[in-house]
């Protein structure tokens, strides 16, 4: 049975016309139909031509939002030594060794956004693989999230670098910005999205590479973008 829809989303629906928008009008049409009453975040659907049961057809990289994700970004870092007062001096909300391990594990609790973890705690991290795992957060080289630079990696991440994956039927879900940016910012973090799969194109790709893509706001109706007019657009245009 499907689910009934909103009369509020109903009437947004009918401002989206069946179509591939151009890049800049499908995100101001995304502004317009963003009528909740707290500044909704801007999503992008991208659906492209993999099978990610396969290893060389996997997509998991990072990518960095040039406006930044409009949202404070807590970061949790699991060091030891010297590494723990730098993670601190760089602006880590959590920070601490074996001792943080425990506490997650005892109280399931994952107030952070981020985790970072230097390589020689990965396994004493490893513990926390079941609960990391699924939520998204567990560390990992690709994701630029183990590593020994934490304080690099943490101004990072705050100023808006996302790390982002395809799900199990080759779709990636990004939030890149929130529906108060303006047009041409979200064109610009978009299109650093799009320029960071293109390069990240798993090598066993074959066929067709960009199938869909699709905007929406975090309550609003989603709107296809014409593939081709985004992957055509330069950084300079998207500038200009």
């Amino acid at each position: 049975m499907s689910k009934k829809l909103s009369r509020r989303l109903r009437e947004l629906q009918e401002k989206v016309e069946p179509k591939a928008y151009d890049p800049l009008e499908a995100l101001t049409l995304l502004k317009e139909t963003a009528t909740a009453k707290f500044d909704e975040s801007a999503e992008a659907h991208i659906r492209l031509g993999i099978d990610p049961k396969y290893t060389d057809q996997q997509l998991r990289t990072t990518v960095a939002l040039p406006k930044g994700t409009g949202q404070a970004v807590r970061v949790a870092v699991v060091a030891r030594g010297e590494k723990v007062a730098e993670a601190s001096e760089a602006g880590a909300d959590i920070v601490g060794s074996e001792e943080l391990i425990a506490t997650i594990q005892k109280d399931q609790v994952l107030d952070f956004d981020v985790m970072i973890a230097t390589p020689d705690m990965m396994p004493q991290v490893a513990k926390l693989g079941r609960l990391l795992g699924p939520r998204g957060l567990m560390p990992s080289p690709k994701g630029g999230t183990v590593t020994f630079d934490v304080a690099q990696a943490i101004g990072e991440f705050k100023a808006g670098k996302l790390e982002f994956r395809a799900d199990k039927s080759g779709i990636v879900h990004v939030m890149f910005g929130k529906a108060s940016f303006s047009p041409e910012d979200l064109l610009t973090n978009l299109k650093a999205l799009q320029d960071t799969i293109e390069r990240n194109r798993p090598s066993g790709a074959k066929g067709r590479f960009w199938r869909t893509i699709y905007v929406s706001s975090t309550m609003g109706p989603s709107i296809q973008i014409d593939v081709n007019a985004l992957r055509d657009l330069s950084v300079e245009d998207v500038a200009a």
